[in-house]
């Protein structure tokens, strides 16, 4: 049973979607589970294996829940009686488990592989970022020029980016060759829970773009979400220096923060 219990945490994983691994670490006197249980619980809030079933598995459950929402593992310890220090429970004994949140590694999914792309690429496998690079052109999307992406996507960009499921762990920067393969590819992200989305453009275009969106209906809310032009404003022209700036605002988006200077105005008397 453990083992199909890990299966199952293995495939979450691999659908880039965060799961809870509860496990009996420790189980005395009378108790519905014994030591080593296991029971998988998912982003949807449903559970996969057993620690025992019960009020036990009720509140482990509750449990796993909450440290879905703030990622982080906890170890609880259990009393199954029904008197003040316990769960309601006649058992009699003693649980403790331990739950372990297995978080998908944030994703960076680059739509073009050009020279900004690139640079993008490095910067991201970097800082530690899945990268998925999607092109409609084998010649910028291969082993040469990505030789660490986890994917390399070649076909219809808009229509890859309109099948593609996205996270709140996805970060998508849209650098393809040109107006319409951007605005095509943006089309096919808007509405879905990424935490970030970017478009590279000039004011013209991006002023074209929001034009065009707002003319087929699209939500005002859904183009706000969307950084264009995108990047802080740094002031380099090279490929490199506007995938910094893309970095740093992707960064800073991931973190929640204002970009500023660190820069001491004071410097304190020792």
């Amino acid at each position: 049973m453990e083992i199909n219990v890990l299966k199952r945490v293995t495939e979450e994983m691999a659908g880039n979607r965060s799961v809870a691994l509860v496990t009996v670490t420790e189980a005395t006197g009378s108790t519905p589970g014994k030591t080593g249980a296991m029971m998988a619980v998912l982003a949807d809030g449903s559970s996969y294996g057993t620690v025992g079933g019960g009020k036990l598995e009720g509140e482990v459950t509750k449990a796993a829940r909450e440290c879905l929402e703030t990622g982080a593992d906890q170890l609880l310890s259990y009393h199954l009686k029904d008197d003040a220090d316990g769960i309601g429970m006649q058992c009699g004994g003693d649980a403790q488990v331990f739950i372990k949140i297995f978080k998908p590694q944030n994703q960076l999914i680059l739509v073009g592989g050009g020279h900004i792309a690139q640079a993008l690429y490095q910067l991201g496998i970097m800082v530690g970022f899945r990268v998925t690079v999607v092109e409609d052109r084998k010649e910028f999307a291969n082993r040469e020029r990505f030789p660490e992406a986890e994917q390399l996507l070649v076909g219809d960009m808009g229509e890859m980016m309109m099948a593609m499921s996205l996270t709140n762990g996805s970060y998508v920067v849209i650098v393809s060759r040109g107006h319409q393969t951007d605005e095509q590819s943006l089309r096919g992200v808007l509405g879905k829970p990424a935490a970030y989305v970017g478009m590279i453009g000039s004011r013209t275009k991006v002023a074209h773009t929001i034009k065009s969106l707002r003319e087929t209906g699209v939500p005002e809310e859904q183009i706000r979400q969307v950084y264009m032009p995108i990047g802080l404003n740094l002031g380099g022209q090279k490929p490199e220096e506007i995938a910094v700036s893309i970095m740093a605002q992707i960064l800073s988006v991931k973190y929640g923060t204002t970009p500023n200077h660190l820069k001491m105005l004071e410097i304190p008397s020792s």
